[in-house]
């Protein structure tokens, strides 16, 4: 089961959810969450469960994931793009507060 949870997410969420796992289940977090995460040690050790942690990513996924996309293996068409000019860096600001959202990129061009 993958269960992906906000960034805003509350440490209260976030602890709920990683209490779902199972025996010898493994909890994974990545990024932040604002305050401490007390996970109970006799539930961990009962029931054989993992827990990794990291800050972001790795430092070579970010050169992987250009490389998946320039060969293809990357579906990039659920994205729309709307391009503007450097020069026109005020529009372009203006455009990304009116039509930005989920998959909708405003991309200033030298």
């Amino acid at each position: 089961m993958l269960d992906l949870l906000p960034p805003s997410a509350s440490v209260a969420a976030v602890r709920a959810a990683a209490m779902t796992v199972r025996e010898f289940g493994r909890v994974v977090l990545m990024g932040g969450v604002g305050d401490e995460l007390a996970l109970p040690y006799p539930w961990l050790m009962l029931n054989s469960v993992t827990v990794r942690g990291r800050w972001m990513y790795p430092r070579d996924a970010v050169p992987k994931l250009i490389a998946l996309a320039r060969c293809g293996l990357l579906d990039l068409t659920q994205f729309e793009v709307d391009e503007f000019a450097l020069s026109s860096a005020g529009e372009a600001v203006e455009h990304a507060a009116e039509a930005g959202g989920r998959f909708r990129l405003t991309v200033l061009r030298p």
